[in-house]
């Protein structure tokens, strides 16, 4: 009797190695040698030790059509739950060494299964993906097994985080399950996105691109937006997504834990002090007050190299958890255009179906005129800020730093779309728009007639007097579309006071299924 136990852990052992061997070791040799892990080592990078727990390690490909020496335990992918800064998390890693990690029906039906774990768990789920694609011999099973796994993106969607990490190629129909999750990371010179190859797009449109070019961490941080972070290196990621998952909720309604933070909430912001310009045209660096503002100057950036013009991301104040929309002077004048109004409404839909307070810092002149932005179609474009904005329940607070010119003033988080809290500085600047351009329009016949000294000087007054009235914050506050005007030593521990007051807010929605935002 004995034996036959021992018979049997041997077999189970036996089994175990040769999940873990993966496509073998000359494969795995060669996913060293392009400078990337393997999809096991990837976990073990990413979790914390000791706490994974695989699913489904002897599933393999039921495909006839496929040969004998490529019927590979665990078909390709690693699938199962772990921890990650002590947070439980769902998590799935594409297996390069096996078939190129092309998904099949089995290898579809074990992320399928691990993302409907996480999905009734509540718990985060992350994918890893490095694959060849559908896997040819197995048809429609393939095609069939991508819109599951799609189907399942949209069901979780706002309910658990998504978070997807391009380690390697993600081609074709593969690429639409990342572009429906929250996040997407990507390695510079390993990992690449596109729907079509570099070889399809010649043969048919006769362009000659490189796969960097068309597809790669560059291109999709910086022109396309498709990708939130770009990375130096695997471990880099690794490092970035566990700094996320420290700032957001495991999923909605979830009871939010403090971040911890030896920063002490009531001291003065004294480096912000002078960091607004006198001069309304001189541009400055928003991320000076942010980094002031928040703990221990920590703040995570979302979508950093895409639209510049505007700034979101993560941080704490007073160990409470926020998200951060601000325009940035120092890019464009921090102008509205279609890519920031895109980035910045997203970012403002995450915070919101997960209950993360925002804080909005303006300088916004209004949005970038010309035929490009207008063709582009800016107006539509533009009203998914206003959109995301005037849905949102979560706690809304808003800081007018300097500039805040016409629709754009209504669009960033203004009181006029019920935004819980409307702050300025003394040197913000409520306007249609700004002095110069009001008075060619308001004072053109008085101007007609005149030429020279006399035209400059009579210009000069009615800037002057147009800037007296309106470039200052006293106005809308009379009017009690800002709640208080404050200096930017505050800021801190007004923010943190308000948040505080905030932390129980409660708005209903009217029934409805959903509303319709423009896409």
């Amino acid at each position: 009797m004995s034996q036959t136990l021992e018979g049997k852990r041997e077999l189970l052992l036996k089994l175990r190695h040769e999940s873990e061997l993966g496509g073998g070791e000359v494969r795995i040799s060669k996913q060293h040698e392009q400078g990337k892990y393997t999809a096991r080592e990837r976990i073990e990078r990413l979790v914390d030790p000791g706490t994974f727990l695989e699913f489904d390690r002897f599933v393999i490909s039921k495909t006839a059509s496929i040969s004998k020496d490529q019927h590979f335990l665990g078909d390709g992918v690693v699938t199962g739950i772990a921890a990650i800064n002590g947070q439980k998390v769902a998590l799935y890693s594409q297996d390069f060494t096996c078939v190129g990690g092309s998904l099949g029906a089995a290898h579809a039906k074990k992320i399928c299964k691990i993302m409907d774990f996480a999905l009734e768990n509540r718990i985060p789920v992350i994918g890893m993906n490095d694959s060849g694609g559908a896997r040819i011999q197995e048809g429609v099973e393939a095609l069939a097994g991508y819109g599951e796994i799609f189907y399942r993106n949209v069901k979780c969607s706002g309910v658990i985080p998504q978070i997807s990490l391009i380690m390697g190629p993600c081609a074709g129909g593969a690429v639409y399950s990342p572009a429906l999750t929250d996040f997407v990371f990507m390695v510079e010179g390993t990992s690449y996105m596109f729907v079509t190859g570099p070889d399809v797009i010649k043969t048919v449109t006769h362009e000659d691109v490189s796969k960097e070019t068309l597809g790669g961490a560059h291109t999709h941080s910086e022109t396309s937006g498709v990708a939130q972070f770009r990375v130096a290196s695997e471990d880099e990621c690794f490092e970035r997504v566990r700094e996320l998952l420290s700032y957001i909720p495991n999923a909605n309604f979830t009871k939010p834990t403090p971040k911890y933070t030896s920063d002490t909430i009531y001291r003065d912001n004294l480096k912000i002090k002078e960091t607004v310009p006198a001069n309304p045209k001189k541009p400055y660096d928003m991320k000076e007050i942010i980094f002031d503002v928040v703990d221990d100057a920590q703040f995570l950036e979302v979508h950093k190299d895409y639209a510049k013009n505007i700034i979101v991301g993560f941080a704490s104040v007073g160990g409470i958890k926020i998200g951060i929309v601000a325009n940035q002077p120092a890019v464009l004048a921090g102008v509205l255009d279609i890519a920031s109004s895109e980035k910045a409404a997203r970012f403002v839909r995450f915070c919101d179906a997960f209950d993360i307070p925002i804080l909005t810092l303006v300088d916004v002149p209004g949005f970038l005129p010309g035929t490009v932005q207008e063709y582009g179609g800016i107006i539509k474009h533009g009203s998914k800020l206003l959109y995301a904005y005037s849905e949102a329940t979560v706690p809304l607070i808003s800081i007018i730093t300097r500039k805040s010119y016409g629709g754009a003033y209504l669009v960033m988080a203004s009181k006029h779309i019920k935004t819980d809290v409307n702050l300025a500085y003394p040197t913000g600047e409520i306007a249609v728009m700004g002095a110069e351009g009001a008075i060619n329009i308001v004072y053109r016949h008085e101007l007609e007639g005149l030429a020279g000294k006399a035209f400059d000087d009579k210009k000069s007054s009615l800037i002057a007097k147009y800037e007296e009235d309106f470039a200052n914050p006293y106005r809308a506050a009379e009017l009690g579309f800002l709640d208080a005007v404050i200096l930017p030593e505050e800021t801190r521990k007004r923010v943190y006071e308000y948040l505080v007051a905030l932390k129980n807010k409660k708005q209903e929605k009217p029934k409805r299924k959903h509303g319709n935002i423009q896409l």
